[in-house]
């Protein structure tokens, strides 16, 4: 190749490449609610998991309603990929989330310490599990689990400590929600 046919190729690669970085856009093109699944959230608990994309959806049940219904569970979801899975579980003891009947949720299960709130709770790399009080109506115990998909929130560490501070900043929420008293 010459030198001239280099130099041309060069530049009409590096200009096409340009164009379609700039055609993808890119960024979060979607607003975020400021209640999901019936329970309000907060964008900066959230803020980790979501992507760039179009459009996010909330595919699911209500956590908290109809009260006939022990559980609900509903996704969020960004152009139709998984972000944050959420479930609720009404029940009627405490559930330890370290207990052994619990270990096939995880992949690196460790016990959630120090959580502002009374309860037991998991951590995982892509999940939480956390088992508390509620003495609300129609329920004595809620069980909340938070999944999110693996490749969200950065390298495992930042995951689990993003995965944990939603959890922390949920559950309060569902309780509250629910009109749990303890």
């Amino acid at each position: 190749m010459t030198h001239v046919l280099r130099r041309t190729a060069a530049s009409l690669l590096t200009s096409c490449l340009a164009l379609s970085l700039a055609a993808c856009g890119g960024g979060r093109e979607y607003a975020v609610p400021k209640q999901v699944c019936g329970v309000a959230l907060t964008e900066k608990a959230l803020s980790p998991f979501l992507v760039d994309g179009d459009k996010l959806t909330v595919v699911g049940d209500s956590l908290v309603k109809p009260r006939e219904k022990t559980w609900g569970r509903c996704e969020i979801r960004v152009d139709g990929a998984l972000i944050v899975g959420l479930q609720v579980d009404r029940v009627d003891k405490l559930y330890d989330p370290m207990d052994e009947s619990e270990e096939f949720r995880f992949r690196n299960r460790a016990k959630m310490t120090g959580l502002p709130f009374a309860g037991l709770g998991a951590l995982g790399d892509s999940n939480s599990m956390v088992s508390t009080d509620c003495a609300g109506p129609g329920t004595d115990h809620v069980i909340t689990y938070v999944s999110v998909d693996g490749d969200a929130g950065g390298d495992v560490a930042e995951r689990r400590r993003h995965i944990e501070a939603f959890t922390v900043d949920f559950v309060p929420t569902v309780k509250k929600a629910l009109g749990c008293t303890a």
